[in-house]
């Protein structure tokens, strides 16, 4: 089968890809940056391309089979609400890959939604309940990122109702893993804090600085259960969006004392009050995808931290050497 993945050169969409080489898939990469940026390489045919053009689009769906869609202008919190706009334009590429797709005669559509549609008013206490897939609608998203989630997961309904094209949906929650942004503004939670245990750990300054007052809580998905979990939606009968993500709900300051744990120190830690912090709470409701995949994240959060400090803490180290 030849399928495209739109997004290659990000995190979740190049760990994708190399799930799906290593299965046998015939692999169109795409993605607007160049081939040598792209966060992991894997010899399958990869190609730079804007798909804000539906010119564009058109050209690397021809011939493909299935379509996984991960393209999009997004970060970690800190980025979603400076940057909305950006984030909104998004839209643009989810609408030219699905009309790409029903144009070419793809059997099947992956899109990668976000919790991040589901309303803000269930979301506004540390303590709320885990979130159910019918409750995203009616709507009232987190500004930018989230309306754009959301207006394509409509838009790619309308064609599974309309042109009869399989749309297959995940909402993730959170994915952390190696292999993705640890600096630079577009990280989220699980490596920034990496980033900042690491850089005390190395320098000997025993302070942290940790955006909101810590008690905001949420779930975080290891990288391999998002893989796994979208592999086993795509391939499933499941036409509804289906939650994506751990339900091993934490506070900050329990994601920072996991951390610490791992580097063996103690930092003293300062709130940001002024940061961008999000909602106030967030976890994945599974019971949809244990009964309609056999199937949940499992990987415990400690588990995966384990493994991606020791990623984020080695370029922190090259980082430090470099400036001396």
């Amino acid at each position: 089968m030849k399928v495209l993945i739109a997004g290659a050169g990000g995190f979740i969409g190049g760990h994708l890809v190399g799930r799906l080489a290593g299965e046998g898939a015939d692999v169109r990469a795409v993605d607007i940056l160049p081939p040598e940026q792209w966060s992991l390489r894997h010899g399958v045919e990869s190609i730079r391309a804007d798909l804000r053009d539906p010119t564009a689009c058109r050209e690397v769906v021809t011939g493909c089979e299935a379509i996984y869609d991960l393209a999009a202008d997004m970060g970690g919190v800190g980025f979603i609400e400076r940057n909305p706009v950006a984030c909104m334009l998004s839209v643009r590429i989810g609408a030219n890959l699905l009309e790409a797709a029903d144009e070419c005669g793809a059997q099947r559509f992956f899109f990668s939604s976000s919790a991040c549609v589901y309303p803000r008013s269930r979301q506004d206490r540390a303590d709320a309940g885990p979130l159910r897939e019918g409750e995203a609608v009616p709507a009232d998203p987190e500004d930018g990122y989230g309306w754009e989630k959301l207006f394509v997961e409509q838009l790619a309904g309308a064609f599974a109702r309309e042109r009869g094209l399989a749309v297959r949906i995940a909402r993730y929650h959170n994915v952390f893993g190696p292999h993705g942004a640890w600096d630079g503004g577009r990280e989220k939670a699980p490596a920034a804090i990496c980033r900042k245990v690491a850089t005390a750990e190395l320098t000997g300054d025993r302070r942290i600085d940790i955006w909101g007052d810590g008690q905001q809580t949420r779930s975080f998905t290891w990288i391999d259960d998002c893989i796994e979990g979208t592999r086993r939606l795509m391939d499933s009968a499941v036409s509804e969006p289906r939650n994506i993500g751990s339900s091993e709900l934490v506070t900050i300051d329990q994601l920072v004392s996991i951390v610490e744990d791992l580097a063996g120190v103690r930092l003293e830690r300062h709130y940001d009050l002024s940061s961008p912090t999000g909602v106030r709470g967030r976890n994945s409701d599974n019971t949809r995808v244990r009964a309609e995949l056999g199937w949940e994240p499992a990987t415990p959060l400690r588990d995966g931290l384990a493994q991606l400090y020791p990623w984020v803490r080695e370029r922190v180290e090259q980082r430090l050497r470099a400036a001396g």
